[in-house]
């Protein structure tokens, strides 16, 4: 059944993508600190950690042990390392490496739970003046206490609902891989992602008019993370006859749509990921787009992308290309996360932007590459070598 997102559109037109290919890669980062060390914490409150047990986490277990016991979480000893704590590892060390506490979301007229959101998506889901669903029913958010990490919240029948618009930067911190498509460059590495949250739309149910925006004083987050981008040259823009002012709004559809489709090539959902589109972007000096894992340190997804980037982008540029549409829906450009309300968005000037980006001069293409398009099945191997609320894209 297909529904409005670019994946379903792109396999509707593509069922082969399904029936014809072998199983897809399951992708992970054993090494990220941020799920390694609460793991190591778990471990070591039910046994002691010795030498031996390293081996079952990995390579960088042994150099994270000495950081924890510095946190006091840890504490050596002739036969380990011991959990020092009374409190359950559990409790204390988010074993899935999200990050933050939890947002509480309480009732305030009567003081119940009525349930919790992570901390990374506290700013744009529980801000002040939200609109909440929760078991059928709607209440607004009366208060958004971080300290407390508690949203308050009261029930409510409002005929709007409500979405965040966030500003998102995005600076290079290192450049692991690197590789050259013809004039166009893609790239892997680490990058710091700063996002805030500064304002709520509120839109009338029916027709999705905009009633009105909100401001909101909510600080910027932080989040280093492992990223994919690719940039264009002034050349090859003006060879696609991309004017400036067409730039931003084909950067932003092709930015959203390989959000979409990324999915289909790792494993991960669309929510798992963000992306920014820059027309000149301070460390490349180029119109530049990324792609990044929402989970601290990485989980393997924008890897996966750089190694499988000239499949992932064709399959980009044709699912935005085979949609009916003729200006950009949410079946091809349009995203349900968009930190900017999805504008501005130029669905023809990315067709073309993905064209000029993929006639690069031919190369051989890689194992990673013939196996995403579906040409050849993967050799069986015992392990899979390849190694994520997300952040609002931008």
């Amino acid at each position: 059944m297909g529904r409005d997102d670019p994946l379903d559109t792109y396999l509707v037109h593509h069922p082969e993508a399904i029936f014809q290919r072998p199983v897809e890669s399951t992708v992970l980062d054993p090494d990220n600190p941020y799920v390694l060390a609460p793991h190591l914490c778990a471990a070591a409150a039910e046994l002691p950690l010795t030498d031996d047990d390293l081996t079952l986490f990995g390579p960088e277990a042994g150099a994270l042990l000495p950081q924890l016991e510095r946190r006091g979480l840890l504490r050596r000893r002739a036969g380990g390392y011991f959990w020092t704590r009374r409190e359950r590892a559990a409790d204390l060390t988010d074993i899935r490496g999200a990050g933050g506490k939890a947002v509480q979301i309480v009732e305030s007229a009567t003081g119940r739970l009525l349930g919790t959101v992570d901390d990374a998506s506290a700013h744009a889901s529980v801000h002040d003046g939200a609109v909440h669903l929760h078991q059928g029913r709607t209440y607004l958010v009366e208060r958004l206490d971080l300290d407390d990490a508690v949203a308050l919240v009261g029930e409510a029948d409002p005929d709007y609902s409500t979405i965040a618009r966030e500003n998102t930067s995005v600076s290079v911190l290192s450049t692991d891989l690197e590789e050259s498509w013809g004039a166009a460059r893609v790239h892997f590495g680490s990058v710091e992602v700063t996002h805030q949250v500064v304002s709520f739309l509120r839109r009338r149910l029916i027709t999705g008019e905009v009633l009105g925006e909100t401001k909101l004083d909510l600080p910027p987050r932080s989040l280093r993370t492992r990223a994919v981008w690719w940039t264009v040259t002034e050349d090859q823009l003006e060879a696609a006859r991309i004017h400036p002012e067409e730039l931003p709004g084909a950067l932003h559809a092709a930015e959203h749509a390989s959000i979409g489709l990324l999915p289909l090539f790792a494993t991960c959902d669309r929510w798992d990921i963000g992306g920014v589109s820059i027309p000149l972007h301070a460390d490349t000096g180029l119109p530049t787009v990324f792609v990044y894992d929402g989970h601290p340190g990485g989980a393997g997804f924008a890897e996966r992308a750089f190694h499988t980037a000239r499949g992932w982008l064709t399959a980009t540029r044709e699912a935005i290309a085979s949609c009916e549409c003729a200006f950009g829906c949410p079946s091809c450009v349009q995203s349900p996360k968009c930190g900017n309300g999805n504008e501005p968005l130029d669905k023809r000037a990315a067709v073309r932007l993905l064209d000029c980006l993929l006639a690069r001069e031919t190369v051989p293409e890689s194992d990673a590459e013939r196996i995403a398009a579906g040409r050849v099945a993967p050799e069986p191997t015992p392990t899979d070598p390849e190694a994520g609320p997300a952040p609002t894209e931008g």
